[in-house]
Parts: structure tokens; C-alpha cells; sequence
């Protein structure tokens, strides 16, 4: 089988710190080669040298070819290469323009979005108005354009709705089946043993086991590899919430101190927008968000210190949250600082030890954000929303960047959080199936609505909306190879 890409004895490190060292990995023609482990693990880092790229200051050894032709990458959080200020055709004509004759431009670009399974009439929406998983595929439609015989997905599925998922890996496997070779960077376990042929088991920058898919799950050598691997824990039992602490006017949401809600639905059902309202972020609204019965400003800008550390916010993305000038600890105290007077000494104090309990330890938080993995920025952005001692803590996807065991770790906190007599109330925006069923609530969220919404248990078992029905089916699936030989055709002009 063709060889696209081969790295052997990689070795990456910076200041005398190796942040790879020793990488073996071949990337062959119509195979999906995964690299899992844990975030900060090398990963990316290993994945973007098959670009050339690596970090500033970095000290290369080791050989990377790729015989075959170019590669590409699409990244974690694809917002971060399109230009917002362009429209979303802009770039794949410029491609065209430079590549190709005029008489086979169009039809050029309508293939690479074909088979991105990108729907041609969202070209003349800016990014923004795109969701995560459009973005993504309309960076891999440029990267096809480029003539990319390997592609680097980074997380290609983080953040998306099961079915989203689905077409994600339908889309990975069908660029396997055209012959080009795919290197899958992810913590999506379901996803890995699905679509990948071969697997590494990266941890500390080495790959510590590898070999054909199949194989690792079933017989796992490493005792880091059958950690990762292990089966969920049990969910604890549900508690019971305390009385009403937040509440949205329109669309209808109450939120109980103490209590989990989760809000579920597709990508780019509004999800998002509707907890962005909550907190502050999004003024463009109806209604009113009472905090224990009195108005919210519609704006953080008019909302008074304790009106700010009430009602907190992480971000999916958590690096573009992060000043990446200042050390990631400082960020962090800088909470306890501004909304609750503490001095610089305690607020440091403290917001070691909160990012100790997130699973960050101080040689990391001392760093600045470039430095972090994206799954540390997420549990450094967590600590930092705690420091303010919300009364509610709105979660973005929270689990969508962690590898499993930090995964288990992060869930293990949140529900020791309403544990604790001065609970907050918990909003978690998600697409993991695990962690839906952990609330105590979920709102089901399509086209911006809340369509239904009810006890758990409730919705999980009897779902009342013809939209729940199906989106209580996807949960259940989960992320897999779609069952026939050849997968379902795009699903052109649908949200995603």
C-alpha cells in the first residue's frame, strides 16, 4: 500500500523541554491512521510537523517525507484560518483561480464541496454565521482544492451532535476510499475504533503502544492504553435541585441552585446563543434573565460585579478566551481579583489550587496559553470561572476536548460541585450522551427553540417532540462507520 507520509525518530522540543520525542508514524494510501492520548500529549504538535509546522524556537530532529504530495489540516477550531471578514466562497475561487483553468474552476470547487459534503448554498454566509462542523468542512473543501493527498484532522468531531459526527466520519472515510491517507488527531474514542485502521497511544510525547485498531482495544498492552480505554463509571444518583435561581422569560428556561440542566440539540440549533443570552454575551434578545427574581442587564458591560461572578461562562473555545501574553495562572486569579477584591497573593494562592483540582498542575499553569494544549485551556478555564464563585456556571462542550481519563476526572468535579452546600446551578451545552444523562434536566433545543424540555429520566425514556425522538435515537447511537459499504450522499442545505 502507497506510502503518503512516513515520520520516523521525530524528536521536538523547545528550551530543552521535548515536547515529542522518538515518533514513528506512516500514513498509507486509503487508510485513517489515529493518534490518541491524553491532552498536552503531542498529538497536534505531531500532527502539524507533517505540515512543517512547529512551534516558535523549536529544536527539530528526526525525518518527515511525504512522497506523495502535500498535506493539509484542518483544525480544532476551524474559525481560527477563515477570514471573518470575507465570505466563505472568497477563498475556494481564489484557489480555483490559481490552480486551474477558467472552463474547469466551478466545476473544481463544486466537487471539493461535494466531497466535504459542504452545501453550496452557504457560500455567501461570512464564517460566523457558520456552524463549527460547516466550518470545518469548508476548510477541508480548500484543503482538497490544494491538492492535499494526506489530511491532518484535529478533532474533528469535538463539539458536534451525533449525527453531525456520523457525517464527519462518513466524510473522513470517504476521503480514505478516494486514496488519499487521513491522520485523525482525537479524543473521541467511538470514533477512533470506527474509522481508524491503525492507532497510536500517545502519552508525554511518546507513542507508547500502536498497531492495527482492532487489536489495541481488544488487547491493550500499556496500562495508560487500558486506562483510557476503560468503560464509563457509573452515574450517581440524581439530586434533587434546590429552588429556582436563574430565569429566561423568552424562550422559557429555569434554572434550580444546585441543579445539572443540559441543553442538547443539532449543531447550529441556537444552543449556544440561547446560554450566551444568559450570560450577558448576546444582547440581541427578548425577554428578560431574572437572577433570584431581580432583571439582568442584557449586557456584561452593565452588569455590576456580583452580577458578573453570579452568572459564569466557559467557552468552547477556550484558547481564544486567553490573553496569550500573560501566564495562564495570572488569567485565572485575575477572576478573584476583579469580582471578589481579593488581593493578588490569595487570588494566586487559590487559583493554583483550583487548577490543581481541574487536573492542571503549577508547572503548567505558570505557562502561557500557546503552551497548553486545548484540553488544558479548557480545564484552566474552568478553574477560572470557579474562582468567581458562580451561583451559575455555564459549561460550553466542556468534555468535547478531553481525552477520557481527564474527561472522567472533569465530570467527577462538576458533580462534587453540586454536592457542596453553596452549589452552583450547572447549564452544560452538550452533544455527549454521558454527560446529558448526568443532569438533572435537559431542554431540547432546535431552530432556536426549546421544544421540549423535562425531568431527565423523563425525556431520555418517553421524549415527547418528534425532534427529541430523533435526537434522543442519534444519543443512543453514538459516532460510527456508517453500516453500508459506500456512505450516505451529502446532505446538501442542511445545518450541521
Amino acid at each position: 500500500m502507497t506510502v503518503l507520509a512516513e515520520v520516523r525518530g521525530l524528536r521536538i522540543e523547545i528550551a530543552g523541554r521535548a515536547l515529542v520525542t522518538g515518533v514513528d508514524l506512516t500514513a498509507r494510501a486509503g487508510r485513517v491512521t489515529a493518534l490518541v492520548g491524553a491532552s498536552g500529549s503531542g498529538k497536534t504538535t505531531t500532527g502539524r510537523a507533517l505540515l512543517g509546522e512547529y512551534p516558535p524556537g523549536a529544536r527539530v530532529t528526526g525525518t518527515v517525507r511525504l512522497p506523495g504530495g502535500p498535506a493539509a489540516y484542518v483544525p480544532q477550531h476551524p474559525s481560527s484560518v477563515l477570514n471573518p471578514a470575507r465570505r466563505v466562497r472568497a477563498l475556494p475561487h481564489d484557489i480555483a483561480r490559481a490552480r486551474f483553468p477558467r472552463a474547469v474552476r466551478r466545476e473544481k470547487v463544486a466537487e471539493a464541496l461535494e466531497s466535504a459534503q459542504f452545501p453550496p448554498a452557504l457560500l455567501a454566509r461570512h464564517p460566523h454565521r457558520l456552524s463549527g462542523g460547516q466550518q470545518q468542512r469548508v476548510v477541508l473543501a480548500q484543503a482538497l482544492l490544494l491538492g492535499a493527498r494526506v489530511v491532518v484532522a484535529d478533532e474533528p468531531t469535538t463539539g458536534q451532535d451525533p449525527l453531525t459526527a456520523r457525517r464527519v466520519a462518513a466524510g473522513l472515510a470517504a476521503l480514505a476510499r478516494r486514496g488519499l491517507a487521513v491522520v485523525l488527531l482525537s479524543h473521541d474514542l467511538a470514533l477512533v475504533r470506527e474509522l481508524a485502521d491503525d492507532v497510536l497511544v500517545m502519552r508525554d510525547g511518546e507513542v507508547i503502544e500502536s498497531g492495527a485498531t482492532g487489536t489495541v482495544w481488544s488487547s491493550p498492552r500499556h496500562p495508560w492504553t487500558r486506562e483510557l480505554l476503560a468503560p464509563e463509571p457509573t452515574r450517581p444518583a440524581p439530586r434533587t435541585p434546590g429552588p429556582p435561581v436563574l430565569w429566561s422569560t423568552a424562550p422559557p428556561l429555569t434554572v434550580h441552585a444546585g441543579g445539572t440542566l443540559a441543553l442538547v440539540g443539532r449543531s447550529g440549533s441556537g444552543k449556544t446563543t440561547l446560554a450566551r443570552r444568559l450570560a450577558g454575551l448576546h444582547t440581541d434578545r427578548t425577554g428578560e434573565v431574572l437572577l433570584d427574581g431581580s432583571p439582568l442587564p442584557r449586557s456584561v458591560r452593565h452588569r455590576s460585579r456580583s452580577q458578573l461572578a453570579a452568572v459564569q461562562y466557559v467557552f468552547q473555545d477556550a484558547r481564544a478566551s486567553f490573553d496569550e501574553h500573560r501566564p495562564v495562572v495570572d488569567q485565572v486569579a485575575r477572576t478573584a481579583i476583579r469580582l471578589r477584591g481579593l488581593d493578588r497573593r490569595p487570588a494566586t494562592a487559590e487559583a493554583y489550587a483550583t487548577l490543581a483540582r481541574t487536573g492542571l498542575p503549577e508547572a503548567l499553569a505558570r505557562r502561557r496559553p500557546a503552551a497548553l494544549s486545548g484540553g488544558e485551556l479548557h480545564r484552566a478555564a474552568l478553574a477560572r470561572a470557579l474562582l468567581a464563585r458562580p451561583r451559575v456556571l455555564i459549561c460550553d462542550e466542556l468534555t468535547s476536548g478531553l481525552d477520557t481519563v481527564t474527561r472522567r476526572a472533569v465530570l467527577g468535579l462538576l458533580t462534587g460541585l453540586t454536592r457542596t452546600p453553596d452549589a452552583p446551578a450547572l447549564v452544560l451545552i452538550t452533544h455527549d450522551a454521558d454527560v446529558a444523562a448526568r443532569a438533572d434536566r435537559i431542554a431540547v433545543v432546535d431552530a432556536g427553540r426549546i421544544v421540549e424540555e423535562g425531568a431527565t429520566p423523563d425525556v431520555l425514556a418517553a421524549p415527547r417532540h418528534p425532534f427529541t425522538r430523533a435526537l434522543v435515537a442519534d444519543l443512543g447511537r453514538g459516532v460510527f462507520r456508517p453500516p453500508a459499504a459506500t456512505p450516505p450522499p451529502p446532505a446538501a442545505g442542511r445545518r450541521g
